[in-house]
């Protein structure tokens, strides 16, 4: 799963990327004829990260695949996220490049830049349209074109047991501030709230009308602060001082930890969390299946108005063809398979959210799956920029909120915040 932004790391030139390429490139048998044609026989290879994708998707993708291009076998090679930086560029890069990759969906825009990655505008209308998780689609373009397109998603849903939180859940984002106040104790946060965890503070800007950044001409305009933005960024302020005990200058990593021990009352976290708290109490990562997790539940982040969703953080991944695939129009064929109903009802299955707004039917039918595909059809994404990595990378926006939590003035922080971002982006 996407853990909580692990895979938001630069994308940079690397020296030794031979040495990097050896170690980590696919072997291609087949053979490009010239107009993306491919050989008769060979093998196409697909780079999957992390072990998210179910073995039953896996067996679904190389059986249709080889059963429908005969002569043909399909190899999957499982990647790390920690590959998915210099490691892949250098691959990428190489003449022995694997054909099809799993990329994380802000990761998309730098692999672009680069040129890694084939113009697939033509091939969008086949594998969904408007259909297609919009935001994802948007990360995966640029100047008009398509190069990468969804692959699965996951939004943050907001967990609770009733035993510490009551039956009665708030309805509006003013609401749910006002009880998580309520809930707070000396030792409980009634919204856990690490100051260094900026994905979920990003909910409070987008539901008060507020940006990250907007596109001015051939520029960026940061906008946090907007008056707007100001707005969604005091209402944390206050979250951080009043309805939390996390530490100012602590991450979001491990949320299952202060949740089982009885000490948060709200936890905004990635809906894939549930299998962190459910998980037995032996694991090497213990959770607490038979106390608060007998009892779990989830809600959608609720917006400013009762019955609407605010816009959360849409974490996920994005796939793509390599421009240096010596077998793209086999490339083509396997990336259709991995947007077909059947191979995304198996992602659907084991609760990822489908690439297709239409699948999310697929989906399990229970609350907490139900919270994700609620909160991740009205979920947002980070500026299409090619040089966002870079923002994330640098820790202006968490190092900003941290200050926040300890009580500093929030306009002058926005402030300072949108300067340091437009020099990036802008840069």
């Amino acid at each position: 799963m996407i853990r909580n932004g692990k895979r938001k790391i630069a994308l940079t030139a690397v020296a030794g990327a031979s040495l990097l390429t050896m170690a980590l490139t696919g072997c291609q048998s087949g053979t490009d004829n010239g107009g993306g044609e491919s050989a008769e026989t060979g093998e196409l290879t697909v780079w999957l990260v992390g072990s998210d994708t179910p073995d039953s998707a896996r067996e679904y993708l190389k059986k249709t695949f080889e059963a429908e291009n005969e002569g043909w076998t399909l190899q999957i090679e499982e990647k790390t996220w920690a590959d998915t930086n210099e490691a892949y560029v250098a691959a990428l890069s190489s003449s022995d490049s694997p054909d099809v990759v799993e990329v994380g969906n802000t990761q998309s825009q730098g692999f672009i830049e680069q040129g890694l990655f084939e113009d697939i505008t033509d091939q969008v209308a086949d594998l969904g349209g408007d259909d297609l998780l919009q935001s994802f689609v948007d990360l995966g373009s640029a100047d008009g074109a398509t190069y990468a397109v969804p692959y699965y998603a996951g939004s943050r849903i907001v967990f609770y047991s009733e035993q510490v939180t009551g039956a009665e859940q708030p309805q509006t984002l003013e609401e749910y501030v006002a009880k998580g106040k309520s809930l707070k104790t000396d030792t409980r946060s009634g919204i856990w709230a690490p100051g260094k965890d900026w994905y979920n503070a990003l909910a409070f800007v987008w539901a008060n009308g507020g940006e990250i950044a907007v596109k001015d001409g051939d520029d960026w305009d940061a906008q946090f602060s907007s008056d707007e933005s100001v707005k969604g960024l005091e209402m944390l302020q206050d979250v951080y001082l009043n309805a939390n005990v996390a530490p100012a200058d602590s991450n979001e990593q491990d949320p299952q930890v202060p949740f089982c021990a009885g000490e948060t009352g709200y936890l905004s976290a990635p809906s894939w969390v549930k299998w962190s708290i459910l998980a037995p109490t032996d694991a090497e990562n213990p959770g607490c299946p038979d106390t608060f997790g007998s009892d779990l539940h989830a809600f959608p982040l609720p917006g400013i108005k009762a019955g609407e969703a605010a816009p959360v953080f849409a974490g996920g991944s994005n796939v793509a063809i390599a421009a240096k695939s010596d077998a793209k129009d086999k490339a083509a064929e396997a990336l259709k398979i991995l947007l077909s109903e059947g191979y995304q009802k198996e992602l659907a299955a084991n609760g990822l959210i489908p690439a297709l707004k239409s699948f999310a039917e697929f989906l399990p039918d229970d609350e907490i799956t139900a919270a994700a595909a609620t909160a991740t059809a009205s979920s947002k994404s980070v500026p299409a920029s090619p040089k966002w990595s870079e923002v994330e990378s640098s820790l202006v926006i968490p190092d900003a909120l941290v200050k926040i939590a300890q009580g500093g003035d929030v306009t002058q922080i926005a402030t300072d915040l949108d300067k340091e971002i437009e020099s990036i982006l802008n840069g």
